[in-house]
């Protein structure tokens, strides 16, 4: 090959690439200024020139280096669209990636409310979170619509910038927030016994955190000498303390939250809360159970209404319907004895509704966010055995615990056994909907409050069903005549209780 060929496919190369060394109209670019840029360039001066041009266009393209990641807001506090919020809260964003401190100041970082000019305050970035926090030097104003804006011009510590403006949307209240934050819940419970060596502990709260307030120096777990080593991380109002290796068996271990931990206006916890739980010798099987929140209160949940063929269902727990009036519940007070209905509005359509008018909403929150972590990514999708088991139509056989995918309907056509230890989980995912009539039996210690449903369409439970787990729907539960379910029932549309149908919570 010629040395003048090889400079024209150099040439003709570099112009492919960026149109520096040919016009710009390369489909009809002049042959005499080809040739005189042949003439131009000739032996090592073309090569490097082409060389030089190549290097300069490899830095412009994304480097697949994890150093030039482009660096993400994962969560934000108050969340997009949040409304109520306290006049007297700060702003958080939470990144993917270790930022740079110096480019998240008052001009990439800004809060503004409608008609408003933009609020004056401080900005700071807490290097251990990856959290930025912009606190305003006076409250917000009442019942206003506010806009949080992150800039391109934010980067990572590697320098790389975010791919475009972050921004997002709240909406205060007309009071301050000047409660404590409290425990809702935790994981394992206080004085639990036979805990999973390799599990994490955590804890709900009843609002959100400040998330920097969320550490290793505020949440501790300790086997009555020395400290535990782990991860400590904060997202939705949940603190997870992840142990860096499984805990010692037979062990009695102390958790503590300190009250260093604050809410988003500062408010600290009241207390130090404190619990024990000890362990037992054996590692769980399958995935982390699912975080229910205030979920995990209600044997039924609904978003659009809980009705009863003819009063004749049996419902141990207390029962729920959010974003519709109470009417659209036609249970009577007799078919859950010495439980509550609870509605936004209270109306009193039964005596047995409770007057607290929030808890619903927040439950059925908690819902939405259950059925979301049963999808993924934090519980991934079955894989090999676990993806597809028989097509769709599941046979009788005994399961093993772990995450079972389909993409499509489900109809379980035998008993199924779920044969495990009192820590092992089961999820399963399904696409479409979800039927039998058959029993779910549980073997081996397994625990109906460690099985997970979750299922993208209609949930029926045929006549004679006996179903065991946590029902995550994403439209309505159907219970025909004398089915019945160990578990709870928690649709984001409705759930339809036929003749003598059995609704029992498990024990926590």
């Amino acid at each position: 090959m010629s040395k003048k060929r090889n400079l024209r496919q150099g040439i003709a190369f570099a112009g492919h690439l960026s149109g520096y060394l040919l016009p710009h109209d390369r489909k009809n670019y002049n042959r005499s200024y080809t040739m005189n840029t042949i003439n131009k360039y000739t032996g090592r001066s073309l090569w490097l020139a082409v060389l030089l041009l190549t290097s300069l266009l490899t830095g412009c393209f994304h480097n697949n280096d994890s150093s030039s990641t482009v660096p993400a807001v994962t969560a934000t506090s108050p969340a997009d669209n949040d409304a109520a919020v306290a006049l007297n809260n700060k702003v958080f964003a939470t990144f993917s990636e270790t930022m740079d401190a110096t480019t998240i100041d008052t001009t990439s970082f800004t809060v503004i409310g409608a008609g408003e000019p933009a609020l004056i305050g401080s900005v700071s970035l807490d290097a251990a979170s990856n959290t930025a926090s912009f606190t305003p030097n006076s409250n917000f104003t009442a019942g206003t619509l506010y806009t949080a804006t992150l800039t391109s011009e934010v980067r990572s510590s590697a320098g790389v910038a975010l791919a475009a403006n972050y921004v997002w949307s709240f909406t205060s209240s007309t009071t301050e927030d000047n409660s404590a934050p409290t425990v809702s819940s935790t994981y394992p419970t206080d004085a639990a016994i036979d805990v999973a060596l390799n599990r994490s502990v955590s804890a709900n709260f009843s609002e959100a955190l400040d998330p920097t307030s969320v550490n290793t120096s505020t949440f501790t777990l300790s086997d009555g000498g020395a400290p535990v080593s782990g991860v400590v991380s904060y997202s939705n109002k949940v603190a997870t303390f992840n142990p860096a290796s499984n805990l010692a068996a037979s062990t009695v271990y102390t958790a503590t939250l300190t009250t260093a931990i604050t809410d988003l206006a500062a408010n600290p916890l009241a207390a130090d809360e404190v619990w024990t739980f000890t362990t037992g010798d054996a590692v769980a099987a399958g995935p982390a159970p699912i975080n229910l929140r205030t979920a995990a209160n209600f044997a039924i949940m609904t978003g659009t209404g809980i009705t009863s063929a003819d009063g004749s269902a049996t419902i141990t727990g207390n029962i729920g319907t959010s974003g519709i009036t109470g009417a659209s519940i036609t249970v009577a007070c007799t078919e859950l004895p010495g439980y509550e209905m609870f509605t936004d509005d209270a109306t009193p359509v039964a005596v047995c509704v409770s007057a607290d008018k929030l808890a619903a909403s927040l439950a059925l929150a908690d819902v939405l966010t259950a059925y979301t972590a049963a999808s993924a990514p934090a519980t991934p999708a079955g894989v090999g055995p676990f993806l597809e088991l028989g097509a769709g139509t599941v046979t009788a056989q005994s399961l093993v615990p772990g995450v079972y995918t389909w993409g499509g309907n489900v109809t379980i056509t035998g008993e199924i056994t779920l044969d495990g230890s009192a820590n092992d989980v089961w999820i399963f995912q399904v696409g479409g909907t979800l039927d039998t009539n058959q029993a779910i039996i549980l073997a081996g210690g397994a625990l109906a409050k460690n099985v997970f449903w979750r299922v993208a369409d209609v949930v029926t439970l045929g006549t004679g069903a006996q179903f065991k787990g946590i029902v995550l729907a994403k439209t309505n539960v159907d219970m025909i005549t004398s089915a019945t379910i160990e578990g709870l029932l928690l649709a984001q549309t409705a759930v339809n209780l036929g003749s003598t149908t059995v609704v029992t919570q498990p024990a926590p």
